[in-house]
């Protein structure tokens, strides 16, 4: 696959110079620097077959006080990031 990328000219130049001393095209040395970059990367999840389950995050308590039970969401977020 033919890529256009931009890439600093230093490091461009330290590249060529680099393939040439090992006797690689400037492609190849990439493609290596990229398969060592994936290599050292966490690997790829793959697709779980199985569909997603939502841990329970619930905590031992009575649930909203009484005064807010029929309140509106509004109420019960400025309640909670008060001062």
């Amino acid at each position: 696959m033919k890529v256009t990328i931009d890439i600093p000219d230093g490091l461009w130049r330290d590249a060529q110079k680099l393939a040439m001393r090992e006797g690689v095209t400037p492609s190849a040395l990439i493609e290596r620097g990229i398969r060592r970059v994936l290599s050292e990367a966490k690997p790829f999840k793959k697709p779980s077959n199985q569909p997603f389950k939502l841990r329970d995050g619930s905590f031992k308590g009575n649930g909203l006080r009484p005064e807010l039970r029929d309140a509106p969401w509004s109420v019960i977020r400025a309640l909670a990031y008060r001062d």
